[in-house]
């Protein structure tokens, strides 16, 4: 039996920007039992004919391979590219962060968001709207510093992802 990869798989592709492409993605996971942890899609080129799709995923490394396989059989892809087999690429997410508090809970937000460069893109006299950007974890401790102290909701992009260097999808 082999064991799940460690961490997440970022999965890249090109597709081609048609009606059902998005479908056929979700429906190729959800019909065999794999999970989407994070999908992000945007068109890349200036006719808007190309989307970049970013799935994060995990698996075995089989299962990963077996993912990648059924993509460029069943969607119009131009190119996949798991990044995290393929070596150093940057990750990114954005998320808004809202927090209810009053008192000195308002105060240790305020501290903590400075401390992770949260930026406050919304205040009242009981809540914060923080925009913070990094690292899926840096997000996700973040989030939890914030559960005390009246985290309210939570509203997140998913993972954006570009190899390192001059080499492109």
């Amino acid at each position: 039996m082999q064991k799940e990869i460690p961490g997440p798989a970022v999965i890249s592709l090109l597709v081609d920007n048609e009606s059902g492409a998005l479908a056929r993605i979700i429906g190729l996971f959800s019909g065999r039992g794999y999970n989407i942890r994070s999908l992000t899609v945007a068109p890349v080129d200036e006719e808007g004919l190309v989307s970049r799709v970013n799935v994060v995923t995990t698996g075995t490394p089989a299962d990963i391979r077996q993912i990648e396989a059924q993509i460029e059989r069943q969607v119009p892809v131009s190119r996949v590219v798991n990044l995290t087999a393929e070596g150093p690429h940057v990750a990114r997410e954005m998320a808004l962060i809202k927090v209810v508090s009053h008192g000195e809970s308002r105060t240790e937000a305020l501290r903590i968001a400075q401390a992770f460069r949260a930026r406050a893109v919304d205040t009242t006299a009981s809540s914060f709207v923080f925009e913070l950007t990094g690292s899926t974890d840096k997000l996700d401790s973040f989030i939890e510093l914030m559960r005390p102290l009246g985290l309210a909701e939570v509203s997140r992009t998913g993972v954006a992802a570009i190899r390192r260097g001059p080499q492109t999808i």
